[in-house]
């Protein structure tokens, strides 16, 4: 593996100025000029900041210190020694400090010293230590770090998928710093825990990186594995410590403790220097008919405009197709083949999940030495690899929550230097009232990370794993809590699990792990070129049905493709390279048992509620749409339907109330069906999750309550906690709801209140003006159940 420069994320004095003398205010004016000025809503500047240092604690293994210094690291930052400390001293703890604010630092400190003590003391190997990163990159980004720290002694190795097996049984007998991810933990490590023994028996640290990602069913999922992982350490004599970090997350020591199921101290204080960071709310144009530009369109011309100025920029879009249009529009915008295209290839590429991992590295190359000047990115660019240099961020769409907004913000200007980003609002609810409000951008918290590591859906197929390695027992409670032995019972009635009097024991000749999956991926179907034979990239099965089913358009590199057969059973979609002049959009139509009850609150006459919900879901038809969104045809498809069990928030409101609310019985559909966009658009202000983490439903009539109500759901398998959240804050939720379809300024309902990108049934119908008086008179119900006195 090439090493790469450590990144200069610590005390120099290189942070006191810009590398390159880039402006981001010369910058932003030069997008600004002219009328596009009207497009620039509010501008704010964050201002340099001085670091605050402390020395090299006494603790520290002289060679630690000497490879970090030969790094140019002649102090640290105050944070990164608090830390270290609390590591040292057998504490859990969790970093939450900005982009590039040397995180790696503060947990590398206590780790390689350790190694280094325990080589050095015992002539052998001594200490151990894992490190776990939610992508391949960023493990590949940290192997190459460490390998140029070249620690003496201290031997670092990855292990993941493609590890051959001669390498693996190195890495057990002899790696001191194994680098990989929950997913081989989970099936590999975990699994055959006997043979990982003298591993597992010196194992001192665990190092979660950027565990913000961890959210969800993903972070139950995760938190259930490091469970897992601690339970089985014990079992050899090790109690290693766990250092987290991540992103600024609200209520990071929470976060700690549901990942882990123990106390977590925080770490907060950002004591690192900063450059000036100026980021722009950027609203595009509409034209004479009042007809909006797009994002994507608006993202591209910016990109353009920086690119064409030698502005490194990278642009983050919500989704794969996005990128590729972003891409694909700069790159036709650019002028000439030399502005295309240099020595190294082109200046401006796409960055997606579904691409081929050498496709990925040779892209994060090319960023680092220059040669791609304009990248259009999925989140998939968002974690902390190191692609020091950018300039500029441009974001296409307000990335779903404050926590990725500034993750993305921080993606430019790294190593000292200023830097710009934009935000390009959507059609959205939440970008529409985030240009209006300002503040709850700068100047409000990040949302909390949700997760539930006690969803039975998830925890109960982990036991199952705990108990194929090591036989469950009461005591296991300390890990896993309260809800093991119900858990554990209800896997002996399904045949999984077999009851002894000295606890619970697999019972069964295959392995749990084999049909546990950490991530909500099912399987995965292969875009192939039906003519080449060349796989393009892939996609999960459920996405499948709604984005390269027969008569698809699939975008890949800027260039479409038909799909001409999708077929479920071998997981293959077949292709056909060529632009049809128009795109593809699914539709779908749901419905919704309720199944169990959990909470409820009565709102006067309305009832909020959350539960247990089966939501069955079949796409029955694709559109095909002119770029300016004219729909020029719809065509049924036959295609398998998806149920769905997972948790709820819903509302109800008898429909006298509405009539009191001036919603007749013919405005009542296009009324909560408006309301439901509405409260799904406006939930991640509240909530880590955007709204393709959600689903929802409204019906004038459900047999389940007999009467008019509207749903949220949790669109991952047994929930994921976003609802619950919803429910928890749900005064504060459906106000903001009602004040934003209030405050929007179209006629009849538009992208910015109430229409949905993923409607299924096209949207319609929707009555914004009803969705007002609805939640209108729904929150006013609520205000009566207010005690007086």
């Amino acid at each position: 593996m090439s090493a790469a420069p450590i990144p200069d994320r610590s005390p120099t004095a290189s942070h006191t100025a810009p590398q390159d003398g880039f402006d981001p205010h010369r910058a932003l004016a030069h997008l600004a000029r002219g009328p596009r000025g009207e497009r620039l809503v509010h501008v704010r500047t964050l201002p340099a900041r001085q670091g605050r240092t402390r020395p090299w604690p006494d603790w520290v293994a002289p060679e630690v210190v000497a490879a970090f210094e030969g790094g140019g690291v002649s102090a640290l930052w105050e944070h990164q020694e608090t830390v270290a400390r609390l590591a040292r001293d057998g504490e859990h703890v969790l970093v939450a400090t900005g982009t590039a604010s040397g995180k790696s630092v503060g947990y590398l400190l206590p780790v390689l010293t350790a190694i280094s003590e325990g080589a050095s003391a015992l002539g052998g190997r001594g200490a151990t230590a894992l490190y776990l990163a939610p992508t391949k990159a960023l493990g590949a980004d940290q192997a190459a770090r460490l390998h140029t720290l070249a620690v003496p002694g201290v031997r670092v190795a990855t292990l993941d998928g493609d590890t051959p097996t001669e390498e693996r049984r190195w890495i057990r007998d002899h790696a001191h710093y194994v680098l990989t991810n929950p997913d081989l933990v989970h099936h590999t490590l975990l699994p055959g825990h006997e043979r990982w023994r003298a591993f597992l028996r010196s194992l001192r640290y665990v190092v979660v990186d950027e565990c913000h990602v961890y959210r969800g069913v993903f972070g139950a999922h995760v938190s259930a594995v490091l469970r897992r992982l601690l339970r089985v350490a014990a079992r050899y004599g090790a109690h290693p410590t766990v250092v987290l970090a991540s992103a600024t997350v609200a209520e990071p020591a929470e976060l700690g403790r549901s990942l882990l199921g123990q106390p977590v101290t925080a770490v907060t204080q950002d004591a690192s220097p900063r450059a000036e960071t100026v980021v722009a709310l950027w609203s595009p144009p509409t034209d004479e008919q009042g007809q909006r530009r797009s994002t994507l369109a608006e993202a591209a011309s910016l990109l353009t405009d920086l690119v064409r100025a030698e502005i490194q920029t990278v642009t983050f879009a919500r989704s794969r197709l996005g990128v590729e249009s972003v891409a694909s529009r700069t790159r036709e915008a650019l002028e000439g083949p030399a502005e295309v295209s240099g020595p190294g290839g082109p200046r401006v590429a796409a960055y997606r999940g579904g691409y081929l991992p050498e496709e990925r590295r040779e892209l994060e190359g090319a960023l680092r030495d220059r040669s791609v000047m304009g990248l259009a990115a999925t989140s998939a660019l968002e974690l902390g690899i190191d692609i020091a240099g950018l300039d500029a961020v441009v974001m296409a769409g307000w990335p779903g929550t404050r926590a990725s907004f500034w993750q993305q913000v921080g993606r430019a200007g790294r190593r000292g230097a200023a830097s710009l980003a934009v935000l390009v609002a959507a059609d959205d609810p939440l970008d529409a009232y985030l240009l209006s409000h300002p503040e709850l951008v700068f100047d409000s918290p990040v949302e909390t990370c949700v997760l539930d590591p006690e969803n039975p859906y998830v925890l109960g197929p982990h036991l199952a794993a705990a108990a194929a390695e090591l036989p469950l027992t009461e005591e296991d409670v300390r890990w896993f809590g309260q809800g093991v032995p119900a858990l554990a019972e209800q896997l002996v009635v399904g045949g999984l699990l077999r009851r002894r009097p000295t606890g619970w024991y697999w019972c069964r000749p295959d392995r749990p792990t084999d049909h546990l999956q950490l991530r909500d991926t099912g399987h995965t179907v292969q875009i192939v070129d039906s003519r080449s034979g060349r796989v393009l990239g892939t996609v999960d099965d459920a996405r499948a049905l709604t984005t390269v089913h027969e008569g698809a358009v699939y975008v890949h590199q800027g260039q479409p493709h038909v799909v001409t057969e999708l077929d479920l059973d071998s997981g293959v979609a077949l292709v056909v390279a060529g632009d049809p002049g128009w795109s593809t959009r699914a539709c779908s139509q749901s419905t919704f048992a309720i199944r169990a009850v959990d909470e409820d609150q009565a709102w006067g006459a309305a009832t909020v509620c959350r539960g247990r919900v089966e939501v069955t879901t079949r796409v029955t038809a694709f559109q095909r749409l002119l770029p300016d969104g004219t729909v020029i045809g719809s065509h049924p498809l036959d295609l398998p339907e998806r149920s769905l069990t997972t948790q709820a928030v819903w509302w109800t409101l008898p429909v006298e109330e509405l009539a009191l609310a001036g919603v007749g019985e013919a405005a009542v559909p296009g009324a909560l069906h408006a309301a439901e966009h509405a409260a799904i658009g406006m939930l991640p202000l509240l909530a880590t999750c955007d709204r393709w983490d959600l689903g929802g439903v409204s019906t004038p009539a459900h047999p389940d309550t007999g009467l008019p109500t509207v749903m949220v759901y949790d669109g991952h398998p047994g929930g994921a906690g976003f609802s619950r959240r919803g429910f928890e804050v749900a005064q504060t939720w459906l106000a903001a709801t009602r004040d934003l379809v209030r405050g929007c300024r179209c006629r009849s309902g538009c992208p910015a209140c109430v229409q949905s990108p993923k409607c299924g049934s096209g949207n319609d119908p929707l009555d914004r003006a009803g969705a007002e008086a609805v939640l209108d008179h729904l929150l006013s119900e609520r205000v009566l159940r207010v005690p007086t006195g």
